[in-house]
């Protein structure tokens, strides 16, 4: 409706009038519109699931509507099936600044040099006092296991770095009377009972009635949302893990078994989530007796196995038929270079594979071209973080998920 004029307005001043109301029903008109031409609830859905974590914690604030969709299960399953965005957390120690620092960059960047900009740096997510062991356990939806081990307990940290969320489980105290070599550590989901388990391998040694040394365990496992650490079956075959942690692929942890005093001794012991039972795999018949340093990893979502430069997989988990030999990182046979690989992270869709590998007392990252026998090591242009001591390295899924429930 336009304002009353009165008889002494000039002509002027009625046209301004008229132009301010035409402006302010034509703003009116468009948030009229904005109100009405609403996009369907379930393409917005289908739009939101694509994104990454960062905007959608920003969105959760939009509307109530927006918050609930961003924040329910199902959603944040859906966007972890169509997450691709991936992560390397590396976990070093500073000398600068006495503590540890995890160092996050994503996936894409590893290709060139990493720049400051590409680098995140998240605090350790702990507030305990000392100087424990730290490392990375492993990871799995997005979810990072890290354990801090003192003398006599250890500390488990669920932590998913995307969301900033952290649940630390229950404290694994050592049996009492009883002196633990060393502690090995396995995370993974069960896919029977739709949850996370944490698996905890105390190693002591007991002398038998003949006198000699004999090595025994005790395996605790851990299911999210428990308040107790449950004892399971022993480990099996008269064995205990290498000190690695377990590697966790088609809902089993698996770790390498090596008994140098026997011939054909290195075996893996696969422990099945769900069941929690465990089975004997036999490595592939790699043919090379000099080769005494060996590593399990996932490559492409199969148990991956390293002999020395050759990298195999298992096509089919439990198909000992199936191992297969990838190819031989040629510059390893070079006896000038000190360095030797120590994990597969990932294969890029080129074929360019990113590696890890240890030497001069710190871990480097690698990306070798199979196909023309080329590498790089990665460079990170910030030289506080080359400064730092590597301890471990994971590779972790981008997500929502939370590591709390």
């Amino acid at each position: 409706m336009l304002p009353l004029m009165n008889a002494g307005d000039d002509s002027s001043s009625s046209r301004t009038m008229i132009e301010e109301t035409s402006t302010v029903n034509k703003k009116l008109s468009s948030v009229d519109y904005l109100h009405t031409a609403t996009l369907p609830f379930d393409l917005i859905e289908e739009i939101l699931c694509r994104l990454p974590v960062k905007p959608l914690l920003q969105f959760r604030c939009v509307c109530k509507s927006w918050n609930s969709l961003i924040s329910d299960t199902k959603f944040t399953k859906k966007h972890l099936s169509m997450s691709t965005r991936r992560h390397l957390h590396l976990l070093s120690y500073s000398n600068h600044l006495s503590k540890h620092i995890i160092t996050s960059c994503p996936l894409h960047c590893v290709s060139t040099t990493v720049s400051t900009n590409d680098v995140t740096q998240l605090e350790y997510p702990s507030n305990r006092l000392g100087y424990p062991d730290h490392e990375m356990v492993g990871s799995y939806n997005g979810i990072l296991c890290l354990a801090q081990v003192y003398s006599n307990m250890s500390y488990i940290l669920l932590w998913n770095p995307s969301i900033r969320k952290v649940n630390e489980l229950p404290c694994l105290k050592d049996p009492r009377y009883t002196y633990i070599s060393h502690k090995i550590f396995g995370f993974g989901y069960d896919f029977v009972t739709d949850n996370y388990k944490v698996i905890a391998i105390l190693t002591y040694d007991v002398h038998d009635s003949g006198g000699d040394v004999v090595c025994k365990t005790i395996v605790k496992v851990n299911t999210l949302g428990s308040i107790f650490w449950k004892n399971i079956k022993n480990f099996p075959f008269d064995s205990s893990p290498e000190m690695d942690s377990g590697i966790f692929v088609s809902g089993t942890i698996n770790w390498l078994i090596s008994k140098p005093r026997r011939e054909r001794s290195c075996f893996i012991v696969s422990l099945d989530l769900g069941k929690e039972s465990y089975r004997k795999v036999v490595l592939p018949d790699h043919r090379k007796e000099d080769v005494t340093i060996l590593y399990l990893s996932v490559l492409r979502d199969c148990l991956c196995m390293i002999y020395g430069h050759d990298i195999w997989i298992m096509k089919e988990y439990g198909n000992n038929e199936s191992w297969t030999k990838l190819f031989t990182v040629s510059y390893m046979q070079d006896p000038s270079m000190s360095y030797y690989l120590t994990k597969a992270f990932y294969m890029f869709e080129d074929d360019q594979v990113l590696l890890q590998s240890f030497g001069d007392l710190r871990l480097k990252l690698i990306v070798y071209d199979p196909k023309i026998g080329t590498f790089k090591f990665i460079k990170f242009q910030n030289k506080s973080i080359c400064d730092m001591i590597s301890r471990s390295t994971e590779f972790c899924l981008e997500s929502l998920i939370s590591p709390c429930s």
